[in-house]
């Protein structure tokens, strides 16, 4: 079975892109829909972030209405990597300054674009690199 894996092709990647920006804008403004729209509604979703580890859709969404709204710890963006494999598959990754901390974190998300429901992430991580200062 043939697949199409043609890495970023721009109009894939322009729309994880705007996927991604109405998630991060959710985050901030404690959307609990967006930021539900944006994971696959399943058991085997996981997201791990700095204070929490989320094992299955409704595990995260728990932690997403009791998660208090506002900026959260980015303080400012260093590098984000969009890859797109096909029309189906993309990582999006992202280095941040953490907001009051001289350190630097990082963000990764793996999307799948699922015939009946569209872009959702499966899998994301939040973490932070303890000694390594924003660059």
């Amino acid at each position: 079975m043939a697949m199409d894996l043609t890495p970023n092709l721009p109009e894939v990647v322009a729309e994880v892109e705007r996927l991604f920006e109405e998630y991060e804008q959710a985050l901030v403004d404690k959307d609990v829909d967006i930021l539900d729209r944006t994971f696959w509604r399943s058991p085997y979703t996981i997201r791990y972030a700095l204070y929490e580890n989320g094992y299955g859709f409704d595990e995260i969404h728990r932690h997403r209405v009791a998660r208090a709204p506002g900026p959260g710890i980015k303080e400012k963006r260093l590098r984000l990597e969009i890859l797109t494999l096909g029309r189906a598959f993309a990582t999006v990754n992202l280095e941040f300054k953490v907001r009051g901390h001289d350190v630097v974190g990082r963000q990764s998300q793996s999307w799948v674009c699922f015939p009946d429901v569209g872009w959702k992430v499966v899998a994301a991580h939040v973490s932070t690199m303890d000694g390594v200062k924003p660059y």
